[in-house]
């Protein structure tokens, strides 16, 4: 398993895209803006997307699922509690001031424990709401997907609708922090950490 990042969207959205290098197969996560910049990579690296990933359902991580889907035909899936935010995209400012589309309807939804196969790689879900309610996380071979729920010294917004601290704090101490301190943290924004330096530095978790 192997990832590569596609720095998208005026807000930096990190998309990436998670390769099984055996098969060449990968997933798309969190393809939030630029469609042409990640259709590029995907052919660039002569990848066979087989999933397209949202961890969470704001606008800067899902503007450009639809162009995505309607290059690669592929499942959606998205945690259920953050379908009203993809529903209600176009209605917000910053969907045009990003370019964004309305998203497909998903095909599956996310859930606790589920075990998404990506050629022979697979990554396991963990819901970790508190920035919306339907934020996951994705755990695989030595890296997580945090989505915006931890940044490197960061969290994850909670001031937004639906965003909640005390389910953040409680997201990040009982899933995130307990898992292997040479785990890889790559967030929706912003450079990658670890979880030990995460434990140590992380301003927000002292």
């Amino acid at each position: 398993m192997t990832f590569e990042t596609i720095v998208v969207g005026p807000l930096d959205t990190n998309c990436y895209l998670l390769i099984c290098e055996e098969t060449k197969k990968c997933a798309v996560i969190d393809p939030g803006a630029e469609p042409d910049e990640i259709i590029r990579n995907i052919i660039e690296r002569g990848l066979e997307p087989v999933v397209i990933l949202n961890t969470h359902g704001h606008v800067d991580h899902i503007g450009a699922n639809k162009d995505i889907k309607d290059r690669f035909p592929v499942p959606l899936r998205i945690h259920q509690a953050d379908l009203p935010m993809m529903h209600g995209l176009m209605a917000s400012e910053i969907s045009s001031w990003m370019g964004a589309k309305a998203s497909p309807e998903p095909d599956g939804y996310l859930q606790e424990g589920d075990r998404i196969t990506v050629g022979n790689a697979s990554i396991e879900v963990l819901h970790t709401p508190g920035h919306s309610p339907g934020s996951v996380s994705l755990l695989g071979e030595g890296v997580l997907f945090s989505g915006d729920t931890l940044f490197c010294g960061g969290v994850g917004r909670t001031d937004l609708p639906g965003g909640s601290w005390p389910e953040l704090e409680s997201s990040i101490r009982d899933k995130i922090l307990p898992l292997d301190d040479e785990l890889l943290v790559l967030p929706g924004h912003g450079p990658s950490s670890t979880i030990g330096r995460e434990k140590g530095a992380n301003p927000f978790l002292q």
